[in-house]
């Protein structure tokens, strides 16, 4: 760890958010930005990734000039509960439907919390999955299909 870093968590995290912008930076090039009065679809994306990069070099600033805790143990239990049902949710998304994809991906990450109850879980998954089909279905009116062909619908 270098010697001018005072606060590692805070550092990385800039570093990390960084990154994230930087990906992201990348593939808005494809798409035509436009102007101010006359946005392009990548217009709105661009400064999405203006600001996390803002913010991701605030808190790099704020790792080197505050203390901070150095570096615990990564719960890599919670990063695994986390990341890999939001990948999975994007991989089946289209074979499931909204509803199956999004009843798993919001139970399984339920699990990653240290105080899981099944009631809770339960509750959260029934909240969010009918707010996201009353907002993106109803509300928004994607083409996303409730069920998807892998389980028996459209």
């Amino acid at each position: 760890m270098p010697s001018f870093v005072k606060n590692p968590k805070d550092f990385f995290c800039g570093l990390l958010l960084l990154a994230i912008a930087a990906i992201f930076a990348v593939g808005i090039f494809e798409l035509p930005i436009g102007t101010a009065f006359r946005m392009g679809p990548g217009y709105f994306p661009l400064v999405l990734v203006i600001l996390l990069a803002a913010f991701g070099v605030i808190i790099m600033i704020n790792g080197l000039r505050t203390t901070g805790e150095p570096f615990g143990a990564i719960p890599w239990r919670g990063v695994a509960l986390i990341s890999l049902p939001v990948i999975f949710y994007g991989v089946t998304l289209k074979g499931l439907g909204i509803v199956p994809a999004l009843v798993i991906t919001v139970f399984v990450t339920t699990l990653a919390s240290q105080r899981w109850s099944l009631t809770m879980a339960l509750t959260s998954t029934a909240a969010i999955v009918v707010f996201s089909v009353a907002v993106f279905i109803y509300g928004l009116g994607l083409p996303l299909s409730l069920y998807g062909p892998w389980v028996g619908g459209y």
